[in-house]
């Protein structure tokens, strides 16, 4: 039994390890593409969503250097790996809060309109496909494993589908309506969902700080 769990537990962790990778991969292709549109095609909300793909990139990363550590350094405690990947998630997200808002309020002071924002629709319908099926994966990995800065990470994705349909509604109504000003309220809505899941996740690592120094207080106890 002892060894199945075991196998089963590293089945998991490698998974994750593959997750993370294709999270690095994909979000950097992705964020090159999109800040190149968004810069050549002056698109806010489409050069912010290159951005947040940056972002996911430090996200994977993080959780990638957590799951090398943990399967090379097995009998180390996982909460100090976990406090590190998810203070970086947390941090990742408010660098991004902070640039949106500052390109964001600029542009609007400035009537700040894009020239076309199709490359948007495309690049946001492709991005929920696949962010979904990354949210799906590593939602079932986080839990099989109990990892809360893979459910973080799985957090910090599902925002980047809440993006692409941000990106998707304001690149539509541009493109139909040239109504300028939905680029730089696309941005600020982008700027909602990343002080959230920033917030969470410093929160999460604070919890579990918070339970390691009543574990090691529980334990000084016993041993006197």
């Amino acid at each position: 039994m002892i060894t199945r769990t075991q196998t089963s537990t590293n089945k998991y962790w490698k998974y994750a390890l593959w997750l993370a990778l294709f999270t690095i991969f994909y979000n950097f292709a992705e964020g090159l593409i999109s800040i190149y549109f968004g810069a050549q095609d002056e698109t806010l909300t489409l050069f912010g969503f290159g951005i947040d793909s940056f972002i996911e990139v430090m996200s994977g990363s993080g959780i990638l250097a957590m799951v090398l550590r943990i399967r090379i350094m097995a009998d180390a405690p996982r909460s100090q790996f976990e406090q590190t990947a998810l203070r970086i998630t947390g941090t990742s997200f408010y660098l991004l809060a902070t640039g949106l808002g500052a390109t964001a309020i600029y542009s609007l002071f400035t009537t700040h309109k894009p020239i076309t924002t199709l490359p948007g629709l495309i690049i946001s319908l492709i991005s929920l496909a696949v962010m979904w099926l990354l949210v799906m994966g590593k939602r079932r990995v986080g839990n099989a494993l109990g990892s809360s800065p893979i459910l973080a990470d799985a957090n910090c994705t599902m925002v980047c589908i809440y993006m692409s349909v941000v990106l998707l509604v304001s690149s539509l109504i541009y493109q139909f309506t040239g109504f300028g000003f939905v680029d730089s309220l696309g941005a600020l809505g982008l700027i909602y969902f990343s002080i959230n899941e920033g917030r969470e996740a410093f929160e999460k690592a604070t919890d579990i700080d918070s339970a390691t120094v009543k574990l090691i207080k529980v334990d000084n106890k016993k041993s006197t």
